[in-house]
């Protein structure tokens, strides 16, 4: 007697979930199981690219570098020979330095931002260059294989002298008298002597 075959018992969808997710853990990423409680904000990288590029250029002028000694000399003036209830940062001008040290700190990354940028649109130019010469250089080789043949072509033509020559000859051919073809076109008869007056 054959021996009772089970029915096979259907995967059970929860027990399938677990196991691939025990197969896609690994042991050297933590889990990410909180929450967040603050939501990132969103920025345009566009617009925040474009300001960084803007004051990278201004800060590259020689309008700022004006600016900023004005602005310097007037802070040292003001809090050098001003009353002394009416200075706000006196002599060794500790809140100056904090203000060139913030506008320094903001600039680097600005700066970093705006070239970044700009290394990133030069290899796009790079790369656009290069599929033009691409381009270009097969354009030339095909135009190059073209010449070639048209070359070979070209031997096999008449050219013009020697349709000249040719014409030349035939010329010199028609010009000959007429008895002297029709001479040379008869074949030569024995000499029946003069015809006597009756003929």
């Amino acid at each position: 007697m054959a021996p009772e075959r089970k029915p096979d018992k259907k995967p059970d969808k929860k027990s399938d979930n677990r196991t691939e997710e025990r197969r896609t853990q690994r042991l050297d990423t933590p889990l990410d199981s909180r929450q967040r409680l603050l939501v990132r904000p969103s920025y345009d990288a566009d617009a925040v690219g474009i300001f960084a590029e803007q004051f990278a250029r201004f800060m590259g002028t020689a309008r700022f570098l004006i600016y900023m000694t004005l602005f310097v000399l007037g802070w040292v003036g003001w809090n050098s020979l001003a009353p002394d209830q009416w200075r706000w940062d006196p002599y060794p001008f500790i809140f100056l330095t904090l203000m060139l040290s913030l506008q320094a700190s903001y600039a680097a990354p600005l700066i970093l931002l705006a070239q970044n940028r700009q290394e990133l649109r030069d290899k796009v130019i790079a790369e656009q260059d290069r599929q033009a010469n691409a381009r270009a250089h097969a354009d030339m080789e095909f135009l190059a294989r073209e010449v070639a043949s048209l070359r070979m072509a070209m031997g096999e033509v008449a050219t013009r002298d020697f349709l000249r020559s040719e014409l030349r000859s035939l010329l010199t051919e028609l010009e000959e008298p007429l008895e002297r073809r029709l001479d040379a076109a008869q074949p030569t008869r024995p000499d029946r002597g003069t015809p006597s007056p009756a003929d």
